[in-house]
């Protein structure tokens, strides 16, 4: 049995991350179809959607419905339904790069690999710390907060990575700076970190 953690997605009650092995299930964004029984929670409406990140399945629950009423039942469904990985088919002809909750996974495992690996071998750390409307928010830490070299980190390392992996991004902020790391053009490159 393929082993799956539950974890909360930050301002979105009515979704989890489930947290897979990493290469369980190939590709990313909403599906168009399922393996029964999941397939059977979105005909029920217990879920309204389920998407692929690249180490979780999103699962939104539908309304009027909570975790702790449903959450045995999807767990159950999912365990059924990852073992019939050519069962999970991607949606086509939609924008997955709208949706937050896989930005936000994309983003953790960004700075779980290469780019907090980097921050960490200079004594730093990045931290996410929301991500919203297709808008990531960190807070520097360690020697990465106030190092003139940090926003060469965020925007080359960081910004470009999450850019790769989900073209959806809008911008990528430092909570303690009050402007736009890299957003829109006017705003201040020289933003504090």
């Amino acid at each position: 049995m393929i082993p799956l953690h539950p974890q909360q997605v930050p301002g979105r009650p009515d979704r989890l991350r489930w947290i897979i092995p990493a290469g369980t299930l190939d590709g990313t964004g909403p599906l168009a179809e399922v393996p029964e029984p999941l397939a059977a929670l979105l005909t029920d409406g217990t879920l309204t959607q389920i998407a692929l990140e690249p180490a979780a399945v999103v699962t939104r629950l539908g309304a009027d419905r909570t975790w702790p009423e449903e959450g045995a039942r999807v767990r159950s469904a999912l365990h059924a339904a990852l073992d019939d990985p050519a069962g999970w088919i991607p949606a086509t002809g939609t924008a997955p790069c709208d949706d937050d909750a896989q930005l936000y996974g994309v983003a953790r495992e960004v700075l779980a690999g290469e780019v907090g690996d980097f921050a960490r071998s200079h004594g730093g750390t990045i931290d996410l710390v929301d991500v919203r409307d297709g808008v990531v928010t960190v807070r520097l830490g360690g020697a990465c907060h106030g190092c003139p070299a940090s926003w060469f980190t965020l925007h080359q390392r960081l910004e470009r990575q999450l850019r790769r992996h989900h073209p959806g991004l809008r911008e990528v902020r430092n909570v303690a700076s009050p402007v736009s790391l890299f957003g829109r053009p006017g705003d201040s490159r020289e933003a504090s970190s």
